[in-house]
């Protein structure tokens, strides 16, 4: 089976968010699974590929010129890599204030130009697109083998101007989004299959307070959309095999942990001793309901219990974590940017792992952090519903806790989750339930197989 996968990120080539991990996870998966994967995304610079060959393709005129690399990278396996004028930046989307690029909307569409010439070209069996990055190639794939598309997220939909129609020579009608031009509504049309990358995220979206103007498209593909949840790659969020943490382990084992949290705890200059560590590991944005989080702080005291966060984004909310940082230093530690050795040593050390987020189409962190034996509180969105169940309501298959998404109920939470740790024996059944759960790729790429095969079987 020969897939053309079409996306904006792929871990460690180009990284972003959750996009770029959940994609070299599939890959990877599908790939160990015999598939014949042609991974294509845009060549953002500096990317050096072994073995490498460039390829013709025929573009329109209005794509300017086109430069497609194709070789091995060491750790990503082999890539085609699309040039195309100004797609070549420091950061995929957007620049050093953290404003987007202007020209993201003819860096994208154009991208979208190139995977429609190479799907035209290579004939592949199924084409797997990826967000609204490669959303618009559906419009311009004159003979269209069966398409599947995954949402990621809605929060993001490529919204332009409504001179681009004129560039979408198939099914145009369907990226008109009250007179501009929508790639991801009309990929949502178009596509064969939808998947979102969770069950319940799949059931958010349908309904208009979560589908972000997109419910009603999304309710009219009715069995066409379905949920797969997104895995974790084993191979890289193992504690047995972890090279970044100071001492590895597993639920056999779990001394090393031991260590591994005292070092957390030495990084941060914090005492080894009995209070929790909450931990973070998170995008700074609106999503990931940190401003909620900062508004429990000032409860970790009556609670003994401290919070160590490591992230990147949005600076009004870092300038905040400084501060309470600064204004706390015992219970609060704060590292600005993303630091892949200290993510690692987080989900490896930490207690507990705080997800406060308002919406979350899958999320990886809980997963990750359940693999290490870090308990999650996490807010009841999206894949935290699928991935996590509370340890009150569910006392024996418990694996963490939910609230709901507001401070109290955050609050409550995190001060359920610390009496829970702070009894040692039902601590260890809930890590030990978390750790046992197979939240590889293996699942989710076998369903993603069997949804080609279908796919395959009706075209």
């Amino acid at each position: 089976m020969q897939v053309l996968f079409a996306t904006a990120e792929l871990s460690p080539v180009a990284r972003v968010g959750g996009l770029a991990e959940a994609a070299s996870g599939l890959v990877r998966a599908l790939r160990q699974a015999g598939v014949a994967l042609n991974v294509v995304m845009p060549d953002y610079g500096d990317v050096v590929l072994h073995n490498e060959t460039v390829r013709d393709v025929a573009v329109p005129e209005w794509v300017g010129q086109c430069r497609v690399r194709v070789g091995q990278h060491p750790s990503a396996g082999q890539l085609t890599l699309v040039d195309v004028p100004g797609m070549q930046r420091p950061h995929p989307y957007v620049d050093e204030t953290g404003d987007g690029w202007p020209d993201n909307d003819r860096r994208f569409m154009a991208f979208s130009a190139v995977v429609a010439a190479l799907v035209e070209r290579d004939t592949p069996d199924v084409v797997h697109l990826n967000d609204w990055h490669t959303a618009a190639s559906l419009g311009m794939m004159t003979d269209r083998p069966p398409t599947v598309l995954t949402i990621h997220t809605l929060g993001y939909q490529g919204v332009t101007g409504p001179e681009w129609m004129e560039n979408l020579p198939v099914g145009r009608e369907n990226f008109e989004w009250y007179g501009d031009t929508n790639p991801l509504a009309g990929a949502v049309n178009l596509a064969d299959r939808l998947i979102a990358v969770s069950p319940n995220y799949a059931a958010e979206i349908v309904q208009p307070e979560n589908g972000m103007g997109l419910h009603q498209r999304l309710l009219a593909r009715g069995d066409h959309l379905i949920g797969i949840r997104n895995g974790i790659d084993d191979g890289t969020w193992n504690p047995a095999l972890d090279p970044h943490i100071p001492s590895r382990f597993s639920l056999l084992d779990m001394s090393g942990r031991d260590q591994c949290r005292a070092e957390l705890r030495a990084r941060a200059e914090w005492p080894s001793d009995t209070t929790p560590v909450i931990g973070v590991v998170s995008r700074l944005v609106d999503q990931k309901g940190i401003d909620l989080l900062l508004e429990a702080v000032r409860f970790l005291p009556s609670m003994s219990a401290r919070l160590l966060v490591l992230g990147a984004g949005d600076a009004h909310v870092a300038s905040q974590l400084r501060a309470a940082a600064d204004a706390t230093p015992s219970h609060v530690w704060f590292h600005d940017g993303y630091d892949e050795e200290l993510a690692h040593w987080i989900f490896a050390g930490s207690d507990l792992f705080a997800m406060p987020s308002r919406f979350e189409p899958c999320g990886l962190a809980q997963m990750q952090a359940m693999a290490y034996g870090s308990i999650p509180v996490v807010t009841e969105v999206g894949g935290l519903v699928d991935t996590v169940l509370d340890a009150d309501r569910f006392r024996t298959t418990g694996t963490g806790f939910t609230t709901a998404v507001d401070v109290p109920a955050l609050v409550d939470g995190l001060h359920r989750a610390v009496r829970a740790w702070r009894h040692g024996t039902r601590r260890k059944s809930i890590q030990r339930r978390g750790m046992e759960i197979d939240w590889s790729w293996a699942g989710p790429a076998a369903r993603h197989i069997e949804l080609y095969r279908e796919l395959l079987a009706t075209s």
